[in-house]
């Protein structure tokens, strides 16, 4: 039989408005596709993929949630991002009220309900749209320096920022003091994604599932 242990589990879960980009956020990066009429995520949904530090002759596996965000999963939320290594917020940077909504009922819920050590990021999504900006960058920065999150801004349609966000986040599960872009690393293949759908009228919290 194979000794060969499983490689440790970074949790990763992504937070926000539903209509953000949450979802294609993770489907660039665990695929490389985009598909713009994606439709909203039910519940919560996963994919994971292996990332290898050679040199620092280690592999982990990111196993990142996409969260549902629309108002009737939102009490529903907290039992996926519960037990996360690190937390992802999330918005629009074509609509206000989605940074406002990020900073207030999000971040909120994540101070209630999340680890106290979770690593904390923040994303400014469709910045190709920047003809229809209602949030600039330096507002995000700010509002990620205040948390003590690292900042990034994407673009899922034209695959900007997408994968430096994913790799800040394994970077600093390896080395909490991380703070550049150092360490050679390779992106494997995933090696696994599902779901779970949620029922609206569903409330009590579903069994555990193993992070990897």
């Amino acid at each position: 039989m194979s000794s060969q242990r499983k490689p440790p589990c970074c949790k990763v879960v992504l937070l926000g408005d539903s209509g953000v980009g949450k979802t294609c956020i993770i489907s660039r990066y665990i695929s490389g596709a985009f598909d713009q009429n994606s439709p909203s995520t039910n519940g919560a949904s996963y994919a994971s993929k292996l990332i290898t530090f050679e040199n620092l002759n280690k592999t982990i596996s990111l196993d990142i949630w996409d969260t549902a965000g629309q108002e009737k999963y939102k009490s529903l939320t907290k039992f996926f991002y519960k037990d996360a290594v690190v937390a992802i917020l999330v918005y629009d940077t074509t609509k206000r009220e989605t940074f406002e909504n990020m900073k207030e009922y999000w971040y909120g819920q994540l101070q209630e309900f999340g680890s106290k050590n979770i690593i904390k990021g923040v994303a400014g999504n469709k910045c190709d749209m920047y003809e229809k900006e209602e949030v600039n960058e330096n507002e995000g920065k700010q509002f990620a320096e205040q948390i003590g999150a690292f900042f990034e801004i994407t673009s899922a349609k034209n695959n900007t920022g997408i994968t430096d966000l994913f790799m800040h986040a394994a970077n600093k599960f390896v080395d909490p003091n991380y703070k550049g872009k150092t360490g050679e690393s390779k992106e494997e293949d995933n090696h696994g994604n599902g779901s779970i759908k949620l029922e609206e009228k569903e409330h009590k919290a579903p069994k555990k599932k193993a992070c990897c």
